[in-house]
């Protein structure tokens, strides 16, 4: 079984021939489709990349976002909603921290191992009642 490989062609255009299809769009000569269609320039973007590597972006179509006043307000909603969410995270941490340095502080005190992990619930209570006691 032979299998024939198909030849892949690659394009290298050079930087006269980039400078002299930007400029004839930039002048109105051509739109970037009629452009790739007359030279023949494959890829959805390569005259794009050209025209952003020239310093062209006015010839480049512009994104322009319309939104109602409610979008703009549900958004600055929920811009303030996440920042008050990340600030009860980091108190959260804060207070995760400080406990743990606080367990450590009163196993090292009354000689037991508060963290240690125990299914039996006789043993959890003998820790808690261990650090009852250290808190009182």
């Amino acid at each position: 079984m032979s299998h024939q490989l198909e030849k892949h062609i690659v394009k290298r255009y050079s930087q006269a021939f980039k400078q002299k299809v930007v400029c004839e769009i930039e002048a109105g000569q051509l739109s970037v489709g009629q452009a790739q269609k007359l030279y023949r320039i494959g890829g959805s973007g390569t005259i794009g990349n050209w025209i952003k590597q020239l310093g062209k972006n006015h010839l480049l179509a512009q994104r322009v976002r319309i939104e109602t006043t409610e979008e703009v307000n549900r958004l600055k909603e929920l811009e303030s909603d996440k920042q008050q969410l990340e600030s009860a995270l980091a108190q959260a941490h804060l207070k995760i921290a400080t406990l743990e340095s606080l367990l450590c502080q009163a196993e090292q005190l009354c000689g037991i191992d508060i963290k240690k992990n125990e299914t039996s619930k006789h043993r959890s209570n003998v820790a808690i009642k261990g650090l009852w006691l250290f808190a009182c």
